[in-house]
């Protein structure tokens, strides 16, 4: 290894990214920022994550997660602005509520 490329290393282990981590509650939405250096995967800014008093008790080892909406793995490696979204789980299969919905007599509506 030569000098330049030492000095090259200890560059890029010395830039850092942000990103956003994101988590929505029923009544609130927890968002917080996150400095990692670059090449930190998804699973390394969980581990820096779950130290926040707000995402303490959250299941991060087996919630869904995401990148600005597109559903990515835990060694995803990440990028600056990056937004990573914690999938809460369905309180009902959507199927089923739109079933219960669809049988429910609606207000204002008249049969002909």
């Amino acid at each position: 290894m030569t000098i330049e490329d030492a000095a090259t290393a200890m560059d890029a282990a010395a830039v850092m990214i942000e990103v956003e981590i994101v988590y929505a509650q029923t009544r609130r939405i927890v968002a917080k920022s996150l400095s990692l250096p670059q090449g930190s995967s998804l699973e390394q800014a969980l581990g820096k994550a779950a130290q926040d008093a707000d995402l303490r008790d959250l299941d991060l080892s087996r919630a869904p997660l995401g990148i600005f909406g597109r559903i990515v793995q835990r060694d995803q490696v990440l990028h600056d602005g990056d937004r990573i979204e914690i999938y809460r789980p369905l309180a009902e299969d959507p199927k089923i509520a739109r079933r219960k919905r669809a049988r429910r007599p609606q207000a204002g509506r008249q049969d002909q």
